[in-house]
């Protein structure tokens, strides 16, 4: 089950890359927090991008059969969270990525490849 939700994670960085997002990242949370395994973040240029990303990436994992437990900020566009369970995808504007900067935050998880 666990390399389900990797590849999970990967359809939604690969959603995400698709519609054009900047620096993708997949991070390996198992080892640090119980909130989910994985962390998809990037960045969009723009309100409408980021909403265009989050679509993406929901109807790629619902397609899937993954369904979306609740999503967050999707309306303002500058940080649009989809709760998948497992995994959790973070579409930030880029002045919002910079400002939070999870990466630093989970600074100790590692990095997942995004080829497949």
């Amino acid at each position: 089950m666990r390399d389900q939700y990797r590849e999970y994670a990967k359809l939604a960085a690969d959603a995400a890359d698709d519609k054009k997002a900047n620096d993708v990242v997949i991070l390996d949370i198992r080892e640090l927090s119980i909130i989910a395994d994985y962390f998809v973040i990037c960045s969009a240029h723009s309100r409408t991008q980021a909403q265009a990303i989050a679509d993406a990436v929901s109807e790629q994992l619902e397609l899937s059969g993954v369904t979306c437990k609740g999503t967050e900020g999707h309306h303002d566009g500058k940080w649009v969270l989809l709760d998948f369970g497992d995994v959790i995808v973070h579409v930030f504007q880029e002045e919002e990525r910079r400002f939070f900067d999870l990466e630093r935050l989970w600074g100790d998880a590692p990095r997942l490849s995004l080829s497949v």
